[in-house]
C-alpha cells in the first residue's frame, strides 16, 4: 500500500466520525432548544406569575417543581450534570478513554452543561431559595466558566489523535498556511497587513492572564469584521449589499478560497502568539472551574434528600 494510499485510510474514517459527530451534536442541541422553548411558551403565564398568584393558576398542577413534569424536569437536569462528570472521570478511567475521541466528549459535556442549568430552571418554576437557589447559581457559574474553558480548549492546538502539537509544528503549519496565502491572486500585502497585524511577544508575555484572555477574544472579534473589509474589497455595490458588507460568503469559489487562507493565517499566527498564554490560563481554569463543580453536585444531593425526607415525592 502507498504512502498516500496509507494516510487517505487513517484520515477517511476520521472525517466520517466528524461528520458524524456534528451530526449528533446538531440534533442534541436542537432538542434541548426545542424542550426549553416549548415549555417556556407553555408556562410564560406561569412563570411570571408573583409566589401568592401562583397556586390559584390552572398551570400550578403540572409546573411547580413539585409537580410530575417539576419532578422530571428535576432528575432530567441533575442526570445531565452527573453525566458531566464522565467527562474528567473519562482521564482515569482506561476503558472509557477508549471510547470516542477527548475533543467529542468535550462538545458533549458543554452542550450538557449548557442546557442543564435551563432544565433545572425550569424545575424550579424560577424561584430560588436555600440549599437547591445556591446550587443553582454554582451551576451557572460552572456553566459560565464552562464556556470559558471550551474556548480556552479551542486555543490550543492538537493533532487529529488531540495530542498538543509542539511550538515547532505550529510553526510548520502556520508557514504552509502562509504559503497558501502567497499563492491566491486577490489580496496583496497592504490588504492583508490589518487582518494579520498582532501585538509583539514582548507585550503578550507582559499582560497579566485575564488581560491576555481578553487580547484573545478581543482579537478573535475583531478578526470577524477585518475579513468582512477583505471580502468587501473584491465585492461590487450589491454584492457587499447582499453578504451584509461582506460578512456573508459570497458564491466566488476562488474568493472564499483566499478568504479561508488569510483567516487560517490569522487565527493561526494568534495561536503561535498566544500559545503559552493559553496553556496558563487553561490551568488556572481548571482550579477554578472544579471546585463550583464539585459544590454543585454536593448541595443538589443535600437539596434530593431533603426533599425526599419531607415527602415531596
Amino acid at each position: 500500500m502507498s504512502t498516500n494510499a496509507a494516510v487517505a485510510a487513517v484520515v477517511t474514517p476520521t472525517l466520517n466520525g466528524e461528520r458524524t459527530h456534528r451530526i449528533r451534536l446538531v440534533i442534541g442541541y436542537l432538542l434541548a432548544i426545542t424542550l426549553i422553548f416549548t415549555l417556556l411558551i407553555y408556562g410564560w403565564d406561569y412563570y411570571t406569575l408573583d409566589s401568592a398568584s401562583r397556586p390559584f393558576s390552572p398551570k400550578h398542577a403540572i409546573l411547580k417543581p413539585s409537580s410530575s413534569i417539576g419532578i422530571k424536569l428535576g432528575f432530567l437536569g441533575f442526570s445531565m450534570f452527573l453525566a458531566i462528570f464522565l467527562y474528567p472521570l473519562r482521564k482515569r478511567w482506561a476503558w472509557l478513554s477508549r471510547q470516542g475521541t477527548s475533543r467529542h466528549w468535550l462538545d458533549n459535556h458543554v452542550l450538557l452543561g449548557l442546557t442543564a442549568p435551563f432544565i433545572i430552571a425550569l424545575h424550579s418554576s424560577f424561584k430560588f431559595h436555600g440549599f437547591a437557589g445556591i446550587a443553582f447559581w454554582i451551576m451557572v457559574a460552572v456553566s459560565v466558566s464552562g464556556i470559558v474553558g471550551r474556548y480556552l480548549y479551542g486555543q490550543i492546538p492538537r493533532s487529529l489523535t488531540t495530542a498538543e502539537l509542539s511550538l515547532k509544528e505550529l510553526q510548520e503549519l502556520r508557514e504552509k498556511r502562509a504559503l497558501q496565502l502567497t499563492e491566491q491572486q486577490f489580496f496583496n500585502e497592504a490588504d492583508l497587513r490589518p487582518l494579520l497585524q498582532l501585538p509583539t511577544a514582548q507585550r503578550v508575555e507582559r499582560q497579566f492572564i485575564v488581560n491576555a484572555l481578553v487580547s484573545m477574544v478581543l482579537l478573535d472579534i475583531a478578526r470577524v469584521y477585518r475579513i468582512a473589509r477583505l471580502r468587501g474589497r473584491a465585492l461590487s455595490l450589491g454584492e457587499r449589499f447582499s453578504t451584509l458588507g461582506g460578512l456573508l460568503p459570497t458564491q466566488h469559489t476562488e474568493l472564499e478560497k483566499a478568504i479561508t487562507a488569510a483567516r487560517g493565517e490569522a487565527a493561526m499566527a494568534k495561536r503561535v502568539l498566544f500559545l503559552s498564554r493559553s496553556k496558563q490560563v487553561f490551568h488556572l481554569w481548571h482550579v477554578v472551574h472544579k471546585p463550583f463543580s464539585y459544590s454543585f453536585a454536593v448541595l443538589a444531593l443535600i437539596h434530593i434528600v431533603v426533599v425526599m425526607m419531607m415527602g415531596y415525592f
